[in-house]
């Protein structure tokens, strides 16, 4: 099996020698990874300047490679340049050092790399975990991580479905839950500031606001619950239920 790995953090994030480590066992893995941190890249494409494909030290069998660019062009750079006659059998992302859980595979990177994978018909999952720590410590969750990926291999996910996969930090999960992301949005997303010279700048920070706290089929309840949370995501943006609604609006 031929496995492509990925991720927003870098490729010198430790989230993603924790998933190499996991993936060793099922196949011959290539990473090609950001050159410098990508969070919030969602699926942005570099479109304004060279992309560059650099090959590192091989880490536990798998070969590396940087891309000076978004996570998503780590992927299209992979398929184009080193799976040129035969794209890998599986992509994952991460273990991305922070949540995706609820609206926020919106902005993520290492779900955007999923989504851009799981377009091209390649068996694509991310992984994330909710500690944004550098330090932060993989082990207690690393055997799930192995399990779920066997699990996508045996049981190949449906046509243009993804999963985006997030795990509780400092515990050993109680077990898995596949559910749906909750609703929910970004409160006070910037602060304030002023430079020396009085000018007025902004940083991002925010707290999500869960919009279903009483809800107990999301996968913010699981997490809050010390569960692994498993979203089946599809690349489809078509609403196919409110179509017969807008026709008579629309069409007259």
């Amino acid at each position: 099996m031929e496995i492509l790995i990925t991720n927003d953090d870098s490729i010198n994030a430790p989230g993603i020698k924790a998933l190499i480590d996991c993936a060793r066992d099922f196949g011959n893995i290539t990473v090609v990874a950001p050159l410098l941190p990508q969070s919030g890249q969602s699926s942005a494409i570099t479109v304004d300047k060279p992309l560059r494909l650099t090959p590192c030290e091989e880490y536990n069998g798998a070969r590396l490679f940087t891309v000076n660019g978004t996570p998503v062009d780590c992927v299209k750079i992979a398929l184009h340049v080193l799976f040129r006659n035969k794209y890998p059998d599986l992509l994952l992302s991460g273990i991305n050092h922070g949540s995706n859980s609820g609206c926020a595979i919106v902005y993520s990177g290492t779900m955007g790399a999923v989504l851009e994978g799981c377009m091209n018909g390649i068996q694509s999952v991310g992984f994330s975990l909710l500690s944004h720590s550098l330090q932060a410590d993989f082990s207690m969750c690393r055997p799930f991580v192995t399990e779920l990926i066997a699990q996508t291999i045996n049981h190949p996910l449906p046509t243009a479905t993804c999963l985006n996969i997030n795990m509780p930090a400092h515990i050993i999960p109680k077990g898995v839950k596949v559910c749906r992301a909750t609703s929910g949005h970004w409160s006070e997303e910037y602060k304030t500031y002023n430079d020396p010279t009085g000018r007025e700048f902004f940083m991002l920070a925010g707290n999500f606001v869960d919009a279903e706290p009483l809800a107990t089929d999301t996968d913010e309840y699981y997490l809050r619950n010390g569960y692994i949370s498993v979203v089946p995501v599809t690349t489809s943006m078509n609403d196919l239920k409110a179509i017969d609604s807008l026709k008579p609006i629309f069409e007259g």
